[in-house]
């Protein structure tokens, strides 16, 4: 019965994922320079994910509409980032935006928030 729900679930995530990349707007358009500057500050981010995840899915579908370059992280069973994501966020919900600034790291759930930080912080003030 497990397996059946699994194979259910990531077929299903399949078809979002699919949809999502069919029906992608065109992504923010910045001078050179600036798209340079949030390249280098979006170094200190991570996004913990999975493939399938609809609010993963809406998160990513964010990051390609403000063209911001964040490394995703997969925590699939097996994948070391899963362990990282529960050692340092404190569990394994997804999705979580992992930020580096001078105070320390910080781990950010849900995608509402995660959008609302990345429109604040890339969006908003340029």
């Amino acid at each position: 019965m497990k397996f059946f729900i699994t194979l259910i679930r990531n077929l299903l995530g399949a078809i979002i994922a699919f949809v999502d990349v069919i029906t992608r707007g065109t992504k923010l358009k910045r001078s050179p320079e600036q798209q340079v500057q949030v390249a280098e500050e979006s170094q200190n981010l991570a996004l913990y994910q999975f493939f399938g995840c609809p609010f993963c899915i809406k998160t990513r579908r964010a990051m390609y509409k403000y063209n911001l370059p964040i490394q995703k992280r997969n925590v699939s069973e097996g994948s070391p980032y899963r362990e990282e994501l529960l050692q340092g966020g404190g569990k394994i919900q997804t999705p979580c935006l992992r930020i580096e600034n001078n105070d320390g790291v910080e781990w950010l759930y849900d995608s509402k928030a995660i959008i609302g930080y990345l429109e604040t912080r890339f969006v908003e003030a340029k």
